[in-house]
């Protein structure tokens, strides 16, 4: 998956060493370079660089409310955005923030072409219903994590956080390290490659989900998936797995448990209980543990 580089952006206006804490302070910049100024007073006003165009911050605090709200190609380099800076980024298209910390809710909504690096990241609902975003080398925590969101990659993202992922389309996830509970729920066509993911009930209802050279922690992992695939994984304290799954699967190692898996083949080295009854689904998977088939009672 590639994704459009980030335009240069050539400014016509600087402005530097200042505060503004009035309502749309900025509002429908065009060609303009902010440097080492603060959003922030009493004034309290909200949007102040709200409808901009070919925006470049560096070195700049964020504060107050809504600052970058339907701005079009628009940098953010070493900022940082506060608690009460919230809901940063709504509606934009063509965003490059790197080397910022952001601890504001609900960052980056309904947002297109977008590129995260570098960066410390606090926001509950982040991402939700964004297309085209690329993390790398950022730390993430939040709940409700990239809701709806499409056409995502990352590398080297350190996730934590409840709920992530959910009803998530096309997305690309390497190297990173996801300490999550239901995530990738109702996904489609995801890859996961040479990551940790920490969590329960990972994956369900998915469809097309593939984990390559993952680890896998967690209880009831991978139900209800559809056209699943796991290659040369590990799990760790994963037990009733694969519940009316579609599934193929290749395992280094132990499984605690299989539970009625729906068709497909799973191998591994090893398993601690194939659980084989009481399905209200015809189940047929072929199931290879440690070079033997024990996919019959």
């Amino acid at each position: 998956m590639k994704f459009k580089p980030i335009r240069p952006i050539r400014t016509v206006e600087k402005i530097e060493n200042q505060r503004f804490g009035e309502e749309r302070s900025l509002y429908g910049a065009r060609g303009l370079q902010v440097e080492n100024c603060r959003f922030e007073g009493e004034e309290d006003g909200e949007s102040a660089l709200k409808e901009g165009r070919r925006i470049t911050v560096l070195d700049s605090y964020f504060a107050l409310r809504y600052p970058f709200w339907h701005d079009v190609d628009l940098t953010v380099r070493n900022c940082e955005m506060t608690e009460t800076c919230r809901a940063p980024f709504w509606y934009d298209k063509n965003v490059l923030m790197d080397g910022c910390k952001m601890h504001g809710v609900k960052a980056f909504r309904e947002c297109r072409e977008v590129e995260i690096k570098n960066s410390e990241i606090v926001s509950p609902e982040f991402g939700w219903r964004t297309r085209k975003i690329s993390l790398s080398d950022t730390s993430l925590s939040g709940e409700y994590a990239f809701l709806g969101g499409s056409r995502i990659v990352a590398r080297g993202l350190h996730f934590s956080g409840k709920y992530s992922f959910q009803y998530v389309r096309d997305a690309e996830i390497a190297d990173s390290e996801l300490d999550t509970k239901d995530a990738f729920w109702h996904t489609k066509d995801v890859t996961v490659r040479d990551s940790v993911i920490r969590g329960e009930y990972l994956g369900w209802y998915s469809e097309n989900l593939t984990l390559i050279r993952c680890k896998i922690v967690g209880t009831q992992p991978l139900c209800y998936c559809r056209n699943l695939t796991l290659i040369d994984c590990e799990t760790e304290n994963c037990d009733l797995a694969f519940e009316y799954s579609s599934v193929t699967a290749s395992i280094r190692g132990n499984v605690l448990s299989i539970k009625n898996p729906l068709s497909g083949k799973i191998v591994c080295d090893s398993a601690g209980e194939i659980i084989l009854k009481d399905s209200v689904y015809p189940c047929g998977c072929e199931i290879v543990v440690g070079g033997e088939r024990r996919d019959h009672l």
